[in-house]
């Protein structure tokens, strides 16, 4: 699970503060298991910060005799207030802009993050000890890092304040990207347990990552080489250290050409570069100087999302973002588990956003034929929904996602036994990519990886990758209204609920375009409504979004 606050860093102590209050009363309350806490801003400028909470995920069974929804053993791990017992492993489960950590917990956030006063501020975690029946002399656990900006360091100290104020023992990773903090605090968390997700050291990352990926390749080899734009972030002194960990060039290894890794001068952070830039701009950074048909990508700054581009032998910008990155994996995964022998035996589905862009959902409904849900926007929403999956694919647009694999799936593909060498060879591919890929969260280094290693099993280059489909042109525009709350938005957020009246004016204005498709969003942080389009030309796409536009206006007075 994960809770972002972001705002000018000099803006955030006291948040922080809070924020390590609620951590330790989130690990008494879970037996002590560790909770994580970040202190980034991702891909926002260089004076925000921000703080990201990763929290162990509870499941809950109705009584110690009913099965698992899982067939496996259940690890437990304590009982709830009603006397059941409850299993608990690290994972990302949401990540919202408001302080909460998982929906039971959202007033106890807001609470605290709204408190006018010392006093106030005591008599709310009082409180909650209370409401939550939390055994204050229960050890609290919480780990912490960081990346690259220059408040992190203060607004760390500021957090070691409030664990030490609350007796809470904790361990400091200094710096590290945020999916490495997520896999450290599943690590922890598993440790011991049939679960266990490995070692839980940086050390113990790039480890994991290195052998995995030299099993996923199965002798095969990487042509050409990728550039990688770090963003100027943390993500490129730790990309360098995955480096040392994988074979050079020379012994068939990947190669990796590092750009914007600047991380002595923070004002250079995201700026002109990484993969928000790069998604907004529909264009390289300033300072790639890739050579057409060469693969580029672009992380973010905490390295928890990736998008990969090229440019075309004519010298046009081809964006390969999540949806891309979604499509891709989905039809390797597919193709391996049928090449295993599994393909009855393991459901694969992906998980969309109403943005994601409708050749996308044809193709893999119709090409791949696998099941596409969609989900309200939010990694929240996403995660949940490809748990349903015994193999769930799902990135945004923006590039950040993963793969998760259930735990019947993986016990599925430990048992089975091939029966000719052809399976042999996909399930060992397909073992190898449960332990490449980071679970528990978007990771722009495992998924930089997995996306080499599919392009190097299918012996695709930049622009095989592109025809896969291509994409209806697509408008997104921004209209500032009186009042976002009176759009209610519903069906995954794709039609309004209310104003009354205002979703039969877009399905008219939408059936007057060839492969039309429009919906109106209010935004979750300012008075606007976002509308987004496509259709079959781009003038039809900008006509389209024009005319709802226009409604949205007229209903937003």
């Amino acid at each position: 699970m994960l809770t972002v606050l972001r705002d000018r860093s000099i803006l955030l102590d006291s948040v922080v503060f809070r924020v390590g209050l609620l951590a330790a009363l989130r690990s008494r309350k879970l037996n002590g298991r560790t909770i994580g806490v970040m202190i980034t801003a991702s891909h926002n400028p260089p004076e925000d910060n921000g703080v990201k909470l990763v929290d162990p995920m509870v499941r809950r069974r109705p009584s110690p005799s009913a099965p698992s929804s899982f067939d496996t053993d259940p690890m437990v791990l304590g009982r709830d207030v009603g006397g059941n017992p409850f299993e608990c492993y690290s994972d990302l489960r949401y990540e919202t802009t408001h302080a909460m950590l998982q929906e039971s917990w959202e007033a106890y956030g807001t609470t605290l993050a709204n408190a006018p006063s010392e006093q106030k501020l005591f008599e709310a975690y009082d409180k909650i000890i209370k409401e939550c029946q939390i055994n204050i002399d229960t050890k609290a656990n919480v780990i912490f890092a960081r990346d690259t900006r220059s408040s992190g360091a203060h607004l760390i100290s500021i957090l070691i304040e409030a664990l030490n104020a609350t007796d809470t023992a904790y361990t400091d990773y200094k710096l590290l990207t945020t999916p490495q903090l997520h896999y450290i605090t599943r690590c922890l968390n598993t440790k011991g347990s049939p679960y266990e997700y490995g070692e839980p050291t940086e050390q113990g990352y790039y480890e994991k990552t290195a052998s995995s990926l030299k099993a996923a390749m199965q002798g095969r080899q990487f042509s050409g080489s990728v550039t990688v734009d770090c963003a100027n972030g943390i993500g490129g002194p730790k990309l360098r250290e995955l480096m040392k960990h994988l074979p050079s060039p020379s012994a068939g290894g990947l190669e990796i050409k590092v750009v914007n890794d600047d991380v002595l001068k923070p004002e250079r952070l995201n700026h002109q570069c990484g993969a928000d830039f790069v998604k907004t701009n529909q264009r390289a950074p300033p300072s790639s100087h890739a050579a057409p048909m060469t693969r580029c990508a672009s992380l973010d700054g905490d390295a928890d999302r990736i998008v990969y581009y090229f440019n075309d032998v004519d010298g046009t910008f081809r964006l390969l973002d999540g949806d891309r990155i979604a499509t891709l994996a989905a039809l390797f995964i597919g193709d391996l588990a049928r090449s295993a022998g599994l393909g009855e035996k393991l459901k694969v589905g992906v998980v969309q956003t109403a943005y994601a862009n409708g050749a996308s959902t044809a193709y893999v409904t119709q090409d791949l034929r696998l099941p596409v849900v969609c989900t309200a926007t939010g990694v929240k929403h996403l995660h949940h929904a490809a748990t349903k999956f015994d193999v769930g694919v799902y990135f945004e647009a923006n590039g950040h996602g993963t793969v998760v694999f259930s735990d019947l799936a993986l016990k599925r593909l430990k048992k089975y036994e091939p029966q000719s060498p052809a399976q042999s060879s996909a399930l060992e591919t397909l073992r190898a990519l449960t332990a490449l890929i980071n679970q528990t969260v978007g990771d722009a280094l495992s998924d930089l990886l997995l996306v080499e290693v599919i392009l190097a099993h299918k012996g695709w280059g930049p622009k095989e990758w592109d025809l896969t489909y291509i994409d209806l042109p697509n408008r997104l525009v921004r209209i500032e209204v009186a009042d976002r709350y009176i759009f209610k938005a519903v069906d995954a957020e794709r039609k309004l609920e209310s104003p009354p009246g205002v979703q039969a004016q877009i399905d008219a204005a939408v059936g007057k375009f060839k492969n039309g498709r429009s919906f109106a969003r209010a935004s979750g942080t300012e008075d606007a409504v976002r509308v987004y389009a496509e259709a079959a030309t781009r003038s039809e796409t900008e006509d389209l979004a024009q005319k709802v536009a226009a409604i949205v206006r007229q209903a937003g007075g």
